[in-house]
């Protein structure tokens, strides 16, 4: 750049191995502007030669790049493998499409050894669990092998390390497995990815729509190792974790024109909670006769609320075998199954104590189900004499953020009832802000992050605790379950 700037005449050669020298040490990421004319904006193709001639020339060829280390599936320390057509055959799943004609392909990069049609692979995916993609380790066998040029696929014979080409019908393999020998497969290390933080919920359009609609986000998840799906059983709403607006845009734009599947957005329902705001009784009475066989179960409960996060605790004070030794469970199931489903706004109802006191049975009409029935029955008693708060989850946030913009960050986190724990100085100009926020105020935080950042700014989130919800918000987030649920 200096003898640039001095006006010296540098030759182009020169210039092609120092770039090439930058790219491949991560030091220099070049960029070029490119129009190429599509649908209603037609025009001349602009660039397109500049950019192939500088992955031509002035990208590293794969013997300059330090080849992944693996590690056996075994077991056993990690090593080492050389880009070498003649060496074990490590490969890894690089991207992965669905066509409706073809079905799975994937697009494979070969590290070491040489990918032939018609040979037997094992495919190896490992730590990307938290994402929807479970380990899975599975031979299969490689068909047809093509290099894609366009949109023509050319079949080829082989491919060798340093090359990239197209497989298709590996039924099992998705973005970031790894491809080797079966006799002693390896696993490359999961590639580094952003978490997707921005949650979209959404549901199937009509029934046609829903029995389609399991399959095309399995697609999509093989495809898309940033995304993350969520069938949340609490909400009952199925929430496509992204990492930003056009991400979900487009996923729901694939699940149209790719698979026929049209969905529509829902609002982003958050999992709450219930318990006691003090002590009470209740009384379980569960008594019917239908000429034969009755039902009878009677029970007395006292229930406290307890510090939040301790759960459940079920005490029995049955003297005298008023209640049977048998049924005393049966009780405690009734109130666990009750708790579930919750007794005010349908949220599940947590950090109590319920101690059983008293009750009665009859020597012929006592039951299982019978007790659990009174179980139920007492505990929803004891909850209408004393209010029942709503518990919100809170998380803990990480941001990091260019110093000019902390001031609207905090002001930001604060306006969203957050607390600021505090701030540190990171090299670059940068600073780490780390508060506690509710998340019912960060579902879009992804995304308004961005806009007060610029861009710049990145986040991560990780479930603390549940803490009461301020009661100028209970009626609106009670109302609007009873709504949707």
């Amino acid at each position: 750049m200096d003898r640039y700037v001095s006006g010296e005449d540098i030759d182009v050669k020169a210039l092609i191995a120092d770039l090439e020298t930058a790219v491949a040490r991560g030091s220099f990421y070049p960029v070029l502007a490119t129009s190429v004319p599509h649908g209603d904006h037609p025009g001349p193709v602009i660039g397109m030669r500049e950019l192939l001639e500088v992955i031509a020339q002035a990208f590293p060829p794969p013997l300059e790049h330090g080849i992944p280390t693996v590690t056996p599936v075994a077991g056993g320390p990690p090593r080492e493998v050389a880009c070498d057509p003649e060496g074990p055959l490590v490969a890894e799943v690089v991207k992965t499409t669905s066509d409706p004609y073809v079905g799975r392909v994937s697009l494979v990069r070969v590290f070491s050894g040489t990918l032939r049609p018609d040979t037997v692979v094992h495919v190896s995916g490992h730590g990307l669990e938290d994402r929807g993609h479970e380990d899975h380790d599975v031979d299969e066998r490689v068909g047809a092998i093509t290099s894609p040029l366009g949109k023509t696929q050319r079949t080829v014979s082989s491919c060798i390390a340093g090359d990239i080409c197209a497989v298709a019908k590996l039924t099992r393999a998705e973005t970031g497995d790894t491809l080797s020998d079966p006799g002693s497969p390896v696993v490359m290390a999961p590639w580094s990815m952003p978490d997707p933080l921005l949650p979209v919920a959404v549901k199937a359009r009509s029934k046609a729509d829903e029995d389609k609609l399991s399959q095309a986000l399995g697609r999509l998840v093989a495809e898309d190792p940033t995304l993350r799906l969520e069938n949340n059983s609490e909400t009952r709403q199925l929430v496509l974790w992204s990492m930003g607006e056009a991400h979900a845009e487009v996923l729901i734009e694939r699940l149209h024109t790719r698979y026929g599947v049209e969905v529509d957005r829902v609002e982003l329902r958050v999992p709450l909670r219930e318990t006691f705001g003090g002590s009470a009784k209740g009384l379980g009475r569960h008594v019917k006769q239908s000429g034969g066989h009755g039902q009878y179960g009677i029970c007395h409960i006292e229930v406290e609320p307890l510090p939040s996060g301790e759960g459940f605790e079920f005490v029995d004070k049955i003297v005298g075998g008023v209640i049977p030794r048998q049924f005393i469970p049966s009780v405690e199931k009734g109130l666990r199954h009750q708790m579930e489903r919750g007794v005010s706004a349908g949220y599940p109802l947590v950090d109590v104590k319920v101690t059983l006191r008293d009750g009665k049975a009859h020597s012929v009409d006592s039951s299982d189900m019978a007790f659990q029935a009174a179980g139920a029955q007492a505990l929803k008693d004891a909850a209408a004499a004393v209010p029942i708060l709503l518990l919100e989850p809170v998380d803990e946030v990480d941001v990091l953020i260019a110093d000019e913009h902390v001031g609207t960050v905090m002001q930001d986190l604060t306006s969203r009832r957050g607390r600021v724990l505090g701030s540190r100085a990171i090299a670059g100009g940068r600073t780490a802000i780390k508060a506690e926020v509710p998340q019912l105020e960060i579902v879009r935080y992804a995304v308004d992050l961005r806009s007060m950042s610029h861009g710049t700014g990145t986040f991560s989130r990780a479930f603390l605790r549940y803490e009461p919800l301020p009661s100028n918000l209970t009626e609106k987030v009670a109302a609007a379950s009873h709504e949707t649920g």
